[in-house]
């Protein structure tokens, strides 16, 4: 439990710090110039690693790897590019945040039909107590009045979208692959696809700025082992329906840093988002609890690993 308590409270705050790098980059280099940078240099080095460890990647086959990577373009490259052009076209860290934080109630309304995975009706609850502080931030932002072009707010949302398609994909496949691999994998696709739009855009060369490469240390750093590895982590531990409330977070959190970093707005109001957000994912949390509990004595009593209940829910869908 303590775990699981530590695990989430890290997963918030490097995931939080993705929007705060994509701001802090977004200064000195445009979106596609800042992700090649991001991603390049780190796909090097996993490669490089992978090529001398490959312990874990025996037994994967093609298959396995192209999903991987058709998962890696959904959640990275679709979900990053989104949330960059979006900031880039001057839409603030802590509503692009907002934006995203829709995306639990889509992933909890599909994981029944997708995974044959149980939401409880307290669960639904937390969910929609959720959206409520979601929306109260949103509102608040709203009113601050920030003069950006409507249809700038669709960006992140496509991107939240994208994201949601590679939890679901990644939670019906039937093999089983290790952290260090899909994050390979993840981040090769995404070098190869963000270099070949920075090269032929114009936008490969990096800027002289130290601050860029600031932006980029703590883009690697902080949101791609910390954010993207814990993401993958707490999904297989607790669930599609646990890890994306804890995206409810994310919103107020980066709300919060947002202000004291770059002085965005942050009143009342936004503070009784993020009390009802915190609400919400104890809701969640403690709603599940009971039939999770039932399903581990369930895979006991059949002598199956408890981490296969993923391909099962995959299979009954």
């Amino acid at each position: 439990m303590f775990v699981n308590i530590l695990l989430s409270v890290a997963f918030v705050l490097c995931w939080s710090s993705g929007f705060i790098g994509a701001k802090l980059g977004a200064g000195n280099a445009s979106a596609i110039t800042v992700l090649m940078w991001r991603f390049l240099p780190l796909a090097v080095v996993l490669v490089a690693v992978a090529a001398l460890t490959r312990t874990a990647w025996r037994g994967l086959t093609a298959r396995d790897v192209t999903r991987q990577a058709v998962i890696g373009v959904l959640s990275q490259s679709g979900y990053l590019l989104s949330v960059y052009y979006a900031i880039q076209l001057g839409v603030s860290s802590g509503t692009t945040a907002l934006i995203d934080g829709v995306q639990p109630l889509v992933a909890g309304a599909l994981a029944g039909p997708l995974l044959g995975q149980y939401v409880s009706g307290r669960q639904w609850i937390g969910l929609v107590l959720g959206l409520s502080g979601v929306s109260a931030v949103t509102l608040a932002d709203a009113a601050a009045g920030t003069g950006v072009a409507w249809w700038a707010y669709a960006v992140p949302l496509l991107g939240m979208l994208s994201l949601v398609a590679a939890t679901f994909l990644e939670s019906r496949s039937r093999s089983r692959v290790a952290p260090s691999v899909s994050l390979t994998v993840h981040c090769a696709t995404s070098a190869v696809l963000f270099s070949a739009l920075a090269l032929s855009t114009g936008a490969a060369a990096p800027p002289a700025e130290g601050g860029f490469w600031v932006a980029v240390a703590w883009l690697v750093g902080l949101s791609t082992f910390g954010g993207y590895g814990l993401y993958w982590l707490i999904l297989k531990r607790s669930g599609v329906t646990k890890v994306n409330t804890l995206m409810f977070l994310m919103a107020p959190v980066t709300a919060v840093w947002g202000a004291l970093m770059f002085g965005e707005p942050f009143g009342g109001q936004t503070a009784l988002g993020l009390a009802v957000c915190l609400a919400a994912v104890v809701v969640v949390h403690r709603g599940g609890g009971r039939k999770n509990r039932k399903d581990t004595a369930v895979t006991a009593a059949r002598g199956e690993p408890e981490e296969n209940r993923w391909t099962r829910a995959a299979g009954s869908a």
